[in-house]
């Protein structure tokens, strides 16, 4: 018969001062995780807006203008924009997909606002994961300020 473990919950106060610094590393080790994870979320998004202001750019008045055409991300070509109501979507894993400025402009516009919503729920859990290491943080530093109490105590009761 297998059965699934549900974690436990334990009371950090129950905890002694070198579990409560095993369980601050993990902590802020979640933390820094996650706050890595909204500064490359802030990034994709700051890529997606920078695309839909590209796309509003393009003009009928542009054809056959000369413009460089980005290959990679440091590598770009001369190219002439020969229909200017037509984009390549890079729509992720290597596929592109035509489609005409408006609906380049609603794709993009539609990953900014999809990002928006994960930035909003990732920055709550980075709020609630700060608020659960400053705890921590309290509940150390009182065990520390008790275990240094507690030989001065002992000290001055045995004469």
């Amino acid at each position: 018969m297998a059965s699934t473990a549900q974690p436990q919950q334990v009371n950090i106060a129950d905890l002694d001062i070198q579990q409560l610094a095993e369980v601050r590393r993990q902590l802020e080790e979640e933390l820094t995780h996650l706050t890595n994870s909204f500064a490359q979320l802030k990034q994709a998004q700051s890529k997606f807006k920078q695309c839909v202001d590209n796309v509003q750019e393009i003009k009928h008045k542009n054809t056959g203008t000369t413009i460089l055409v980005p290959l990679t991300n440091s590598l770009y070509v001369p190219g002439k924009l020969s229909d200017p109501e037509h984009v390549i979507v890079d729509v992720g894993t290597g596929y592109y997909v035509k489609k005409t400025r408006e609906e380049a402009r609603k794709y993009y516009s539609s990953k900014v606002e999809y990002i928006r919503s994960n930035l909003e729920s990732l920055s709550e859990t980075i709020q609630k994961k700060q608020e659960n290491v400053n705890y921590l943080i309290n509940v150390m530093q009182a065990k520390i300020g008790e275990q240094s109490q507690s030989p001065a105590q002992a000290s001055t009761s045995n004469p």
